[in-house]
């Protein structure tokens, strides 16, 4: 069964774009043409999303394939399919990848497992709330956050890819 998903290239440098375009293209085995725009909170950047459809596993080839360079944010989501949890992919300079899975509402969840290695290694009230705060992503939302108003509005090039 085929999933969807979307890439949000929330900035990058122009002399990046094609490249970005490529490795996407690459990894649904079928051709990219973006709509780039002007990213307003990082003046001389640009952005661009588009929506994909593929095998499931297709989000987390998506991220390895732009994480090449260092220099983009971004975010690659890939909704749940029929034996498959949805994952969420986040990227900013600095800071590296972050991966989640996701329901299908979008909610970010936690494993049983994991949370109860979270509950057994941490002390104190503060580093609970640090311990889920790494564990929800929460440094890339924030670092994100700028980036994804700047683009409300922008156009969104639909890709599809089947099989």
């Amino acid at each position: 069964m085929p999933t969807r998903g979307v890439v949000y290239v929330h900035s990058t440098p122009l002399a990046v774009c094609s490249h970005v375009e490529w490795a996407i293209a690459r990894v649904l085995a079928a051709p990219v043409n973006l709509q780039w725009t002007a990213q307003p909170v990082d003046p001389g950047a640009r952005r661009a999303e588009c929506g994909w459809t593929g095998r499931p596993g297709t989000g987390a080839e998506l991220a390895a394939a732009l994480r090449q360079w260092p220099m983009i944010r971004f975010e690659v989501t890939e909704e749940p399919s029929p034996g498959a949890d949805g994952e969420r992919f986040m990227h900013v300079p600095g800071r590296g990848l972050f991966r989640a899975t996701v329901g299908a509402a979008g909610d970010i969840q936690l494993g049983e497992d994991r949370l109860r290695s979270i509950m057994a290694t941490v002390r104190a009230p503060e580093g609970l709330a640090h311990a889920l705060d790494k564990a929800l992503g929460t440094a890339w939302d924030a670092e994100l956050e700028p980036y994804r108003h700047a683009g409300d509005g922008a156009p969104v090039t639909l890709l599809t890819r089947v099989g």
